[in-house]
Parts: C-alpha cells; sequence; structure tokens
C-alpha cells in the first residue's frame, strides 16, 4: 500500500465515489488518490470537458468512469445522473469540488465596494452555491436508504460571515456563504429519507492550485498546501465523520468554521 493510499472504510466495501469538478486541480487529486483506495469500487469523475482529465501513469484507471457535467447547467447535471441511476447501486459518496473565483475573461475577486459587478456575483453564486444544489438535487436520490453516506461540498474560510474581518472578496464570499447554507438546508431534509447519510461543507486550507495562484504571495510558510497534501487531509476528515458532524463546515485540520 503506498504512502499516500487512503482508506474510507466507515462507508463499506467496494463503494462508488463522485467527483464533480473532477479535470483539475483538487478534483482531478481526488479522483487519482481515490482510484488508489481499497474502499472504492468506481470513480465517477465528472467535469464538462472529460477528455480533459489527464492523470499520472501509474494511476489505476480500470475503474476511472468519466461523465459530462456542467454545474451551470440543469440539464447536464440530470443527464449523468440519469447515468448513474443505470450503472451505480453503490453510491456513498458525493464531492463537490468545483468552484470559481477568478476567470481568465476578468473576473477577479473584488477589493472594494467600487469594483462589483452583477455579473460576476451571478456567476459565482451560479458555480459555488446553485451548483451543488443541483447536484445535490438530481444525484441524491441514488444514495442509501440506511447505509453510511456522505455528501461534501467544498467551502472556504472566506465564506464564514462570523470569520469575516478583512471584508471585500463580495462574489466569492456571498456565494460561500450561500453555499453553506445550502449545505445546512441539506443536512436537515435528506437525513429523513437517507437515514445514513452526513452532509458537510470542507475548507481545504489554501491549496497550490490555479485557483489560489494569483493570491498565494501573502500565505505564512507552511500554510500553501500541495494538492496531494490537502486531499490526503480532507479524505480523512471524510472517513472520520460522525453524526455531531452533521451539517457543519469543518476545515483541513478538524476545526469547525463558524457560519
Amino acid at each position: 500500500m503506498s504512502s499516500d493510499t487512503v482508506r474510507l472504510d466507515r462507508m463499506g466495501e467496494d463503494i462508488d465515489v463522485l467527483v464533480v469538478g473532477a479535470s483539475r486541480g483538487l478534483g482531478r487529486e481526488f479522483v487519482r488518490q481515490l482510484l488508489h483506495c481499497p474502499d472504492v469500487g468506481r470513480v465517477w469523475a465528472a467535469c464538462r470537458r472529460p477528455a480533459s482529465l489527464t492523470l499520472p501513469a501509474d494511476t489505476p484507471t480500470a475503474l476511472l468512469h468519466p461523465l459530462t457535467l456542467d454545474v451551470t447547467d440543469e440539464a447536464s447535471i440530470a443527464a449523468a445522473a440519469a447515468v448513474l441511476e443505470q450503472d451505480s447501486n453503490s453510491l456513498r459518496l458525493i464531492l463537490n469540488v468545483a468552484g470559481v473565483l477568478h476567470t481568465p475573461e476578468g473576473m477577479q475577486p473584488e477589493r472594494r465596494l467600487a469594483d462589483v459587478q452583477a455579473e460576476h456575483m451571478l456567476w459565482s453564486y451560479r458555480v459555488n452555491a446553485l451548483g451543488p444544489l443541483l447536484v445535490a438535487k438530481h444525484f441524491s436520490q441514488l444514495l442509501p436508504r440506511s447505509d453510511p453516506a456522505v455528501f461534501a461540498s467544498l467551502s472556504a474560510r472566506v465564506g464564514s460571515i462570523g470569520d469575516n474581518r478583512l471584508g471585500g472578496w463580495y462574489a466569492y464570499r456571498a456565494a460561500k456563504a450561500a453555499q453553506n447554507m445550502v449545505t445546512r438546508n441539506l443536512s436537515i431534509e435528506l437525513p429523513r429519507r437517507y437515514r445514513g447519510l452526513l452532509c458537510v461543507g470542507l475548507h481545504p486550507g489554501t491549496v497550490d492550485t490555479e485557483l489560489s495562484s494569483p493570491f498565494q504571495a501573502n500565505v505564512p510558510e507552511g500554510k500553501l498546501f500541495s494538492v496531494e497534501r490537502a486531499v490526503r487531509q480532507l479524505l480523512a476528515i471524510i472517513n472520520a465523520l460522525g453524526p455531531e458532524d452533521q451539517g457543519s463546515c469543518i476545515a483541513w485540520d478538524g476545526q469547525r468554521i463558524p457560519w
């Protein structure tokens, strides 16, 4: 067993996992590590362009199932869920990793109120808040009624209202705060039907990805994580979740983040 092999043994054997936002950064690393996990049966790697998903040569890909899905297009989410409904009866973990902070077209975190643009606010909301909600809407029906299962969506500390001391970043902060409310709502409604389900938000810390690359200059030493470390930490948290974690937002070090 390699040093970075993770376990998800608390959810059973040969489980199916769905990773939404799988083509790059943390999503791609989730796919890679999950394909090495002895408890995983199949990894459904969902993204807009599955052909763009590339993995290291030593990755065992026999259990990899690419899936076309765009979190801003509900029809594509529904179509992807229909594929799983036909081919999977052991979905236990849904990981929403898709997110947006900036774009090549000019969307950037706002430093001040004058920088706010309505279309950027709406786009951030569509990807970061509405996307996870629609994924839950269409894929939750594939979860088991009583067996252990997890719906986890990547959040961010900057989405915390109580922890906001710097201001700025209006679109991202507001959308992530909305995502946290979505997760909280899901954690109340869904376990009424799926008794073994836990719904949580996860904060990975600052990770060395394209999303954070323009903002890494002020990251304290030792707090910029590789994707390998970040995913390993988050999967360990997922495997250790208990009923007391239902509906919470948990940081990479296991600490609860205030709403």
